[in-house]
């Protein structure tokens, strides 16, 4: 099986940078690092994704819109944000959060079940 291509949804630089050493490290492929909405709406339209990291807040704007798209083209993602509490919003609190700073072995771990309960509902 080809390595998964995983879209980076992060407007702190420093940290989408990071995100995309340690995905790279796993051989996965990226797209992106995006940090601004639109642009991140459209990649998620658009490109060839298995998974995707997305920041909750996008300089003051959600990633809601974002999520969405994902969802509606069926493919898995998970959320991170630096804010405390239950801060998804309704329809979106399914999905995983990681609350920064986010550890390698924590992304890596949630993006591979992500794919993996994606592949079984595929299969099954």
């Amino acid at each position: 099986m080809r390595e998964p291509n995983v879209l980076i949804v992060e407007d702190e630089m420093l940290l989408a940078m990071m995100y995309e050493d340690v995905l790279s490290a796993e051989g996965w492929r990226i797209v992106g690092p995006v940090g601004r909405l639109n642009k991140a709406v459209a990649l998620a339209g658009s490109a060839a994704i298995d998974v995707a990291l997305l920041d909750v807040n996008l300089h003051g704007e959600p990633s809601y819109p974002v999520a969405r798209v994902l969802a509606e083209r069926g493919i898995p993602f998970a959320f991170v944000t630096g804010y405390e509490g239950n801060i998804v919003a309704p329809g979106f609190q399914a999905r995983p959060v990681l609350t920064k700073p986010c550890r390698a072995a924590e992304i890596v771990t949630v993006l591979r079940n992500l794919l993996a309960c994606a592949q079984d509902a595929a299969a099954g």
